[in-house]
This record gives structure tokens, sequence and C-alpha cells, in this order.
């Protein structure tokens, strides 16, 4: 086909639309970064955008070198693994069970479910209930209460219904109880779906600095992202400079070239880089998992 010349200025400037989009997404990563390579006395001089003037590894050596944070992304990793395939197992089993038809009390149980999604009793009724559940202050106050969620719930059971009745109905006929097809057909068939929602659900519980903010007071508990949180809001390096590991890094280094941005800097890479690294191994699985929750919908 023929492109005209209004066609071809159309599709320039979406060009250049996009790719305006895309460095307003990249140059705050960039900056980030620039910044927690550099160090902090010559990058509080101003004129560090893209890359670092005075390179240094300082930064990374103080966050890295305390204890708090180390112990912090041992629970983050830990919360992000338990909850994802807990999650998903638990999202999994229940939109199996309720995409049968013949489940007794199955509409009840669904507008129950529904109703959950519109109605919420609010943040103190939630941490009484959290308190009186023994959950408050452990470590399982990051992975019970998130193990259910309605939408990811919905949207599982719109892709087993999808799958054709005659193939559960053939497994049946060849002596298949529910748990050997749910093992080896609904499983294998919903892969990129389980991708979709395990990259969600593993987001949401990496990102999640809320709980840890409000629910637990034991600092050797808190994840990376509520320890983030509390750096954010700090007025020196106290905080990040206790351990002894890093003592002996002031001793070596002039203090000066260490500012509580830079240090900021380097925690906010060292928080957002492992989940950036999961992404590529699950895109090909997401996008597919999240085209066939459209077409499907």
């Amino acid at each position: 086909m023929k492109v005209t010349a209004l066609e071809r200025v159309g599709q320039w400037l979406i060009i250049l639309l996009l790719t305006l989009l895309c460095f307003s997404i990249l140059f705050p990563f960039l900056y980030m970064l620039a910044i927690s390579l550099n160090t902090g006395s010559d990058a509080a001089k101003g004129g560090v955008y893209f890359w670092p003037r005075d390179f240094t590894w300082l930064n990374y050596q103080i966050v890295l070198g305390n204890e708090l944070i180390r112990n912090a992304y041992r629970i983050t990793i830990a919360r992000t693994v338990i909850g994802t395939l807990g999650g998903l197992a638990v999202t999994l089993a229940a939109a199996f069970g309720l995409s049968y038809k013949l489940l007794p009390f199955r509409r009840v149980i669904l507008t129950y479910v529904l109703i959950t999604m519109l109605f919420h009793g609010g943040l103190i009724p939630f941490y009484i209930q959290l308190y009186k559940m023994g959950l408050t202050n452990t470590f399982w106050v990051y992975i019970i209460p998130g193990l259910f969620s309605a939408w990811n719930m919905f949207v599982m059971l719109k892709f087993i219904q999808g799958i054709p009745e005659a193939l559960i109905e053939s497994a049946e006929l060849d002596g298949a109880g529910p748990i050997r097809i749910l093992l080896q057909i609904i499983v294998p068939l919903s892969k990129p779906m389980l991708a979709a929602l395990g990259l969600f659900t593993a987001v949401g519980h990496w990102n999640d600095w809320f709980s840890g903010a409000f629910y637990v007071t034991d600092q050797l508990l808190i994840p990376v992202q509520t320890f983030l949180q509390q750096l954010l809001t700090a007025q020196d390096l106290s905080s990040i400079m206790s351990s002894n590991e890093n003592q002996d890094l002031l001793r070596q280094q002039s203090l000066t070239n260490i500012t509580l941005m830079s240090v900021k800097m380097a925690t906010v890479m060292i928080s957002a880089i492992p989940i950036l690294i999961v992404y590529p191994f699950l895109q090909k699985y997401f996008a597919k998992g999240v085209l066939i929750g459209s077409v499907k919908g």
C-alpha cells in the first residue's frame, strides 16, 4: 500500500512521542544510577545526570555493609518467594474448585468473594484482626493476609472456564480425579496466566513497605522497602552507618565523600534491580497471559 505524506508524518509523530515516553521513564533510573556511582561530595555540586563524574563503589559498600539491610533483603526475598508460590497455589485451587458448575453453594461463595472486592473493613479492624491472630510482629504477617486475592481468583476462574470442557470430561472418563486433572491438565495449560499473575504478585510483595511499617516493630523483620522508606525520611546517615563494617569504611574514607543523597540512591538501586532482572525471564509468558486474559474477558 502506498503511504501518503500525511500518514508518514503521523508515523514519525508516533515514533517521536514513544521515544519521549521511553526517555521520561529511563531518565529517573539513569539519574539515580549515576548519583549512586558518584562520590557524594561531587554529586552535591550538581551536573550529574546520565553517568557518574567521579566514579566510586563507596555508596554501595556503605549500604551493603549494613547488617540491617542485608537482613531486610533476606526477609524480602523470603516473603516474595513464599508469598508468590503460596498465593498462586491458593488462587489456582480456589479458581479450579469454583469452576465446577455443580459445586454446592457455588453462587453463594462467588457472591461472598465479590463482596470482599467492593467493601473493606478498614485499617484499624484489619490491624485488630492481625493482632488477635498473633500475626503482628512476625514474618507471617507478610504471607498469610496476602495468600488469597479475589481479583486474581476471578481472572484465573475465567481462564479455566475457557479450557474446553471436553478435555476435562475425557480425563474424568479415563478415571482421573480432581487433583490429577488440576496437576496434569489445568496447570500445564495455565502457565501463561500463572506467570502473569505470579509477576504481579511478586512485584506486590517486593514493593510492599506498608506492612513492615505498620504491622512490625522488630527492625530485624522489616523488608528492604520499609528500610528504604525509613532511610528516605532520615535526616542523617546514623541509621545506615552503625555497623562495624561501615565504621571501618569511614576510617578509610573521608566523611565528606559520603552524603545522605548518594546513599539513598544506592539503596534505591539495590532494592529495584533484582525485580527488574526477573522480568525478562517471564516476559514471554507475561505477554501471552495478559493477551489471553484480555480476549477472554
